[in-house]
């Protein structure tokens, strides 16, 4: 068994929905793939069942239509567009952040999963990742799995530590 053919019997189908959301968003134009997927092609993957994209604003409302056609319920809210594949577990969201707009002019081919795929770079995944960290609306549970993706970047990559909150800093064993 794949690790493709694992993740899809765990997630009832979601390597299929993401190869889907990303033959949408590569007919679209500059995307980028961030979050906990990006995080794990950097450095040792963990389990999630969400994928976070950005993609040009003004992309946004034909991949919407795209997805709707491709069979994916899609939920619009204040900052994201939200699809899902009927029965499937993989939720994907695109943000409508304005801050992550520029993060797919940098983003670099990469593996997600086994799909081809843009992934933000690790500067802009540092970024990304610590300003979803210190959102205070944001739940507790979801802001330490940011501050452990942060932690697991500057382990492995030691030069974006000058890039993380003093607090975050503090906890990494002095390089």
């Amino acid at each position: 068994m794949t690790a493709q053919d694992a993740f899809n019997a765990v997630s009832k189908g979601g390597f299929n929905d993401l190869e889907s959301v990303l033959t949408i968003c590569r007919r679209h134009g500059s995307y980028c793939v961030i979050g906990g997927l990006a995080v794990n092609t950097y450095v040792r993957p963990v389990y999630t069942m969400d994928a976070d994209l950005v993609i040009v604003a003004d992309r946004l409302a034909a991949v919407r239509t795209d997805l709707i056609a491709a069979g994916f319920s899609v939920q619009e809210e204040q900052w994201t567009l939200n699809a899902q594949m009927p029965d499937s577990e993989l939720r994907i969201q695109f943000t409508k952040d304005p801050r992550y707009q520029t993060f797919p002019a940098s983003a670099q081919a990469a593996k997600v999963l086994g799909c081809e795929a843009q992934v933000a770079s690790l500067h802009d995944l540092v970024i990304g990742k610590t300003l979803a960290w210190s959102d205070p609306k944001r739940r507790l549970s979801k802001r330490k799995k940011d501050e452990a993706d942060l932690i697991r970047l500057a382990e492995d990559y030691p030069e974006v530590r000058p890039l993380l909150p003093d607090e975050l800093r503090r906890q990494l064993p002095n390089e």
